[in-house]
């Protein structure tokens, strides 16, 4: 799951998603569900047939859990892993491409304009560049003088330049929210090609200088050659003046403190066009951005119009003529459309952009119940009972700390599921016979929806992931986090499993983001999402005392030879990993109130949960993937999340794992972070 800063999510009832959203078109029509009433993998929930059960638990726990499935699964060739999470968004995609398929001879529903629009290629080559022509007309006529109001406009457009920015809430004074500004620019795939050395970045360059060439061409500029080549040479410079990862510096200014940082730019007309009117703004990176100013004030006009020029092809390609989306696909690494069925995954991919929560909505109502919500509700009632216990057992924590970690888990909020809110899309034109005009007016539609925040409330409702997203996260600046419906299916949850197996699974991941508002990161916001220190210095000393051992045990796995994880790199993910089976744990033996689970197929509750969280992980990669995981993913590989269970001690009990067996750690070399 993600470890992005809105790494991710609201709402403070318990059980509030149990009801089932209506479908779009006809909202009283009752919504039929018809669960089964036997698990949907197995006997108990879990693939017994994926074990291999040759190999003992305590030396190879993954393999154990998921050998055989790893034998037997293939790759598909055009991708470079498959696993649990991949089965599951392929699922999903299924169930929406069935939705939108439905829909789309339906005049009255949106979805089936925008899905229909998508598929009328006749139409789209048919009109060619003509929609797209009175704003490249725009970009090809402004000025310097212009350039800031014309910025502006590309924002609510859709298209990428120079800066960008977002409303989120302010992390100084939560209830309220903020526009943050921040560097943009540089249009390459991966931003190494610009300070890359070898054949390989040379190869980049290449294609990429040949995509801007292309783009230029195809639009009808003369000069395309040199152009390009110019065009990259700007990029190239700007990527000089652009962070690198690390620190990330926000400071909070006004309109006319930014002007004295930054005179070279007119963000007087640029912010007012944005929509920002009178209040300050976050600048991520000031320095960095009144460099970028001054260097954009510096350029020839031509080559930022040749920047806009390609940002905006590239932001609509998908809805132009064939020629041009084919490029975009050959550059960025998406499959050309060339049949009927891959033209149907790209228009549902389409219509989930521009319509998130319509799509969604239908979705719910379709598959998932009340009874599910309600079941999901209830187990990450118990997690976060758990977490309680956890806490206030910690060894670590200052009690007085502890105090006020107990009063931000009290006050977090649970999204799980769906948003308990709709996004209501009545005031955007959609039209089946307009794509582009679709993509356009839903781009200006998101906008105008997200800079109106700024004269509002704050948005508990509000979701960062769409529901039918496989993933989850933590929002620190929000205290809450968000499980979506597309990732609560078998085998991170079903209701007729064994509720071993959901504790291990689905529990271990809701806990997981929990933890993150606890660790040393989450340390740094309080229990209203402030951006404060809660920890003492003592806690911080402690805490990292605590994870130290966890580097080491990770960067000891060689995962390919001479590739080992880098367990610094890895650290938070793996901590939030070692939190979630703990506290899931827990939460499981609570509740069997005192008792022992049944024994079921000869493996008892303890085995059930930990097989569950195995499960979870079933993964397969290509070799060059894994190697390029291992230096940019701050995950582990999913073998090694799975040996995370080496550090609990019921895990050896539960399979009587002995000293001797590879997996094997003495309890002092155990890390016991919760």
């Amino acid at each position: 799951m993600s470890n992005a800063k809105v790494v991710l999510l609201a709402i403070a009832l318990i059980g509030s998603n149990a009801s089932v959203a209506q479908a779009e078109g006809n909202p009283e029509a009752p919504v039929t569900y018809s669960p089964s009433s036997k698990s949907s993998i197995g006997n108990f929930g879990f693939d017994t047939a994926g074990m291999n059960q040759e190999i003992q638990p305590g030396d190879d726990f993954y393999s154990y859990a998921n050998g055989t499935w790893s034998e037997v699964t293939e790759i598909p060739a055009h991708r470079s892993n498959y696993g649990i999470f991949t089965e599951l968004g392929d699922t999903a995609k299924k169930r929406v491409g069935a939705i939108l398929e439905n829909a789309k001879g339906d005049s009255t529903s949106a979805i089936g304009r925008a899905y229909s629009s998508f598929l009328d290629d006749a139409a789209i080559e048919a009109r060619g560049l003509a929609p797209i022509d009175s704003w490249l007309n725009k970009v090809r006529a402004v000025d310097k003088a212009g350039l800031p109001a014309l910025l502006a406009e590309a924002d609510r457009n859709g298209v990428q330049h120079f800066f960008s920015g977002f409303v989120a809430p302010d992390e100084l004074q939560p209830g309220q929210y903020i526009y943050t500004v921040m560097q943009h620019g540089t249009g390459a795939s991966n931003r190494d090609i610009y300070s890359g050395r070898g054949e390989s970045a040379a190869a980049s360059r290449a294609s990429y200088i040949r995509h801007l060439e292309t783009i230029l061409t195809l639009i009808g500029e003369s000069d395309a050659t040199s152009r390009a080549e110019t065009l990259y040479a700007f990029e190239e410079q700007l990527a000089t003046l652009h962070p690198s990862a690390g620190n990330s510096p926000l400071k909070a200014l006004t309109v006319e403190e930014l002007k004295e940082i930054s005179p070279d730019f007119d963000w007087d007309v640029y912010l007012r066009a944005v929509g920002v009117h009178g209040q300050s703004v976050l600048v991520l990176h000031p320095n960095l951005i009144a460099d970028e100013a001054k260097f954009i004030s510096d350029a020839p006009i031509g080559v930022l119009r040749d920047l806009l020029l390609v940002r905006s092809v590239d932001c609509f390609a998908t809805v132009l003529p064939k020629v041009v989306a084919d490029e975009s696909a050959r550059y960025f690494g998406g499959p050309p459309s060339v049949s009927y069925e891959q033209r149907r995954e790209r228009a549902a991919e389409f219509t989930t952009k521009i319509l998130p929560d319509a799509v969604s909505r239908q979705y719910i109502a379709l598959y998932y119940s009340a009874d599910t919500a309600a079941a999901v509700d209830q187990l990450a009632a118990d997690i976060r009972e758990a977490t309680a216990r956890r806490i206030q057992a910690l060894s670590w924590m200052e009690p007085k700390t502890k105090a006020k970690a107990l009063r931000k888990l009290a006050a977090m909020r649970f999204k799980l599921g769906y948003p308990t809110h709709w996004k209501d899309y009545s005031s955007l034109e959609i039209r089946s016979d307009d794509a582009f005009g679709n993509a356009l007016r839903s781009n200006q539609f998101a906008h105008d929806d997200e800079m109106v925040r700024l004269a509002g409330p704050i948005r508990d409702w509000e979701w960062g992931l769409s529901p039918i997203e496989v993933n989850g996260y933590a929002a620190y600046n929000r205290n809450e986090i968000v499980i979506t419906a597309a990732i609560l299916q078998p085998p991170f949850f079903d209701r007729h499993a064994d509720p071993a197996v959901n504790y291990g699974a689905i529990g271990a991941a809701i806990a997981s983001q929990i933890s993150r508002h606890f660790d040393d990161f989450g340390a740094g916001y309080d229990e209203s999402g402030r951006s404060v220190n809660w920890w003492t210095k003592n806690d911080h000393d402690a805490f990292r005392r605590a994870s130290a051992p966890l580097i080491a045990q990770y960067g000891a796995y060689e995962v390919l030879p001479g590739l080992r994880i880098d367990g610094r790199s890895t650290l938070a993910e793996n901590i939030a990993d070692l939190a979630g089976l703990t506290i899931a744990y827990d939460a499981y033996r609570k509740s069997l109130g005192g008792g022992e689970a049944p024994v079921i197929d000869g493996l008892t509750g303890d085995q059930r949960f930990f097989l569950g969280w195995a499960q979870v992980w079933r993964r397969n990669y290509r070799e060059q993937n894994l190697a390029q995981r291992i230096t940019t993913d701050p995950h582990s590989p999913s073998i090694q999340r799975t040996w995370v269970s080496r550090n609990l001690d019921p895990w050896y009990k539960a399979y009587n794992v002995k000293e001797g067996q590879k997996l094997y750690l003495a309890p002092k070399d155990r890390v016991r972070i919760w």
